[in-house]
């Protein structure tokens, strides 16, 4: 299987690189160039457990550079780029490529559906981990953490079957789900219960957890997207705001930043639209109050707009 990733950072490059050593033919598309360069000179450095060895795995800058057809595409650039990511990927997308998001948060798949049709769109989630540490050298977080994907209207397709099947041979945990809608606001949860707040203070995992009033907060914010999903028919398996925020912090160190963390303190635009974001949106069509997590967003967006390179601002 031609797997092509849109966007190899830490996560993309993780996978990516997972997926070459269990045999499939991977590419890696991103735009830096130091990045590319090392991995096309070395191979992917890739540090798991302890141990590092090397993958061999070609990279490029631009899906023109592939030449060929991608059997499964998969995105995984920050949220805001994804719309221009897919168009750029047309050269490799032809009559039989699957286009998969990994990204946190929603609507993804509604922009890739309009890009290139939604009959060949999948969906997925996915708990792996993973850091750049440098060009060409990531440290894994694969090792028990669950992948889920599927198709977008629930069923159990061939191609659905190959894909799942095609990860869990190169060891990526995988499972198919006939209910990923529900998969994706599980997973959202997750990231509401952290994201926001720890981009807003500052703080790392291990603050987030010592202050009961963030506890408070990230509760709040959670059961509005609990409430939020309910309104919408969407069947959810984690409805106790508690147990997201277990989760969120499950086998994480007391150090771990949250991406709208990194993102903040890279001097990057956040997610904040595709997740916290999201609950709002979704809240005003349904008419479900999400306070919480729309002072989360104005916040957010307050420290983003504060930076003197802030788009559109003079």
């Amino acid at each position: 299987m031609r797997i092509c990733f849109i966007g190899a950072g830490a996560l993309g490059s993780t996978i990516g690189g997972t997926l070459a050593r269990g045999g499939a033919e991977v590419w890696l598309i991103d735009p830096f160039q130091a990045h590319v360069d090392a991995i096309n000179a070395g191979g992917l450095r890739v540090l798991e457990v302890g141990a590092e060895t090397v993958v061999k795995v070609t990279a490029c800058t631009s899906a023109t550079q592939v030449g060929v057809e991608a059997d499964l595409v998969i995105v995984l650039v920050k949220s805001y780029h994804t719309r221009d990511a897919i168009r750029a990927a047309a050269p490799i997308i032809g009559p039989r490529t699957v286009v998969m998001s990994l990204q946190n948060g929603l609507g993804h798949e509604d922009i890739l559906s309009e890009e290139v049709g939604r009959d060949r769109v999948m969906a997925g989630k996915t708990y792996v981990g993973g850091v750049l540490l440098g060009p060409g050298h990531v440290r894994s977080g694969v090792l028990g953490k669950e992948t889920i994907i599927g198709e977008l209207d629930g069923r159990l397709t061939e191609r659905a079957q190959l894909i799942s099947g095609t990860f869990n041979r190169a060891g990526i945990l995988t499972r198919l789900s006939d209910n990923i809608l529900g998969t994706m606001w599980d997973k959202l949860f997750i990231n509401v219960a952290g994201g926001g707040i720890t981009a807003v203070t500052g703080l790392t995992y291990g603050g987030l957890y010592s202050l009961p009033v963030l506890e408070d907060c990230a509760l709040a914010a959670i059961s509005e997207s609990i409430a939020v999903a309910q309104a919408a028919g969407v069947k959810i398996s984690i409805t106790d705001p508690r147990r997201a925020w277990t989760m969120a912090s499950a086998g994480l160190p007391p150090e771990f930043k949250t991406s709208m963390l990194q993102s903040l303190q890279s001097g990057n635009l956040t997610e904040v639209d595709y997740i916290h974001g999201s609950v709002v949106r979704w809240g005003a069509r349904l008419n479900v109050p999400t306070p919480v997590n729309s002072t989360l967003v104005a916040l957010v967006k307050g420290i983003e707009y504060a930076r003197s390179d802030y788009p559109g601002k003079s």
